[in-house]
């Protein structure tokens, strides 16, 4: 059994617990220029207890994200169990961004614009790109969204709305509204409403 895999002690994970609770209210506010030192105060512990667990804002921003992809693979999950594959492709890239929204180093890391190490949440990611994939390829085949949108492209789709949830919090850009256009760029009517 390797360090990693050894179960925590109650108290050792407890403080991972408020670690990683200060850090996501302080990076979904201020991004990647939270600092160790304000994570620590706000989790109210001492420097060598965040750094035992981890070691850079880096790992701690990795850690999240990984958490944050686990809870994808559950929306995704979710939206794959709604009936009408047009519809469940919608809910989830609408629920995907939901969970993205208020969260500023999230949004970072999906467009990709952090130095996190993906490698380290290659699996959580995969998990949810699974789903996902089967998602798209299910309302594709119903013919409910464009012959060729891909996989690939809910990603694209995503990051997208995304920058401007980033770069317009609460300004002129509703990145709901954005949402709304792709959304209608991609959508196909039921194949009995098309002579109408």
């Amino acid at each position: 059994m390797t360090e990693t895999e050894r179960p925590m002690r109650a108290d050792a994970r407890r403080n991972r617990e408020r670690i990683m609770a200060a850090a996501g209210e302080l990076f979904a506010r201020q991004g990647r220029d939270a600092q160790m030192e304000e994570i620590a105060a706000r989790a109210g512990l001492g420097m060598g207890t965040l750094y035992r667990h981890f070691p850079n804002k880096e790992a701690l921003l990795t850690a999240m994200v990984g958490e944050r992809f686990h809870g994808m693979a559950d929306l995704a999950r979710a939206a794959e169990a709604v009936a009408d594959p047009g519809e469940a492709f919608e809910v989830l890239l609408r629920t995907y961004l939901e969970a993205a929204d208020g969260d500023a180093a999230f949004q970072l890391a999906l467009m990709g614009k952090d130095g996190l190490e993906w490698e380290r949440v290659q699996r959580q990611k995969a998990e949810f790109m699974e789903v996902a994939g089967r998602i798209v390829e299910r309302a594709v085949a119903s013919g409910r969204v464009r012959a060729d949108l891909t996989p690939a492209d809910f990603v694209v789709l995503a990051n997208g709305v995304i920058a401007t949830m980033y770069f317009q919090p609460g300004g002129n850009a509703d990145w709901r509204r954005h949402l709304q256009i792709v959304l209608d760029g991609i959508r196909l009517p039921p194949s009995g409403d098309a002579a109408r």
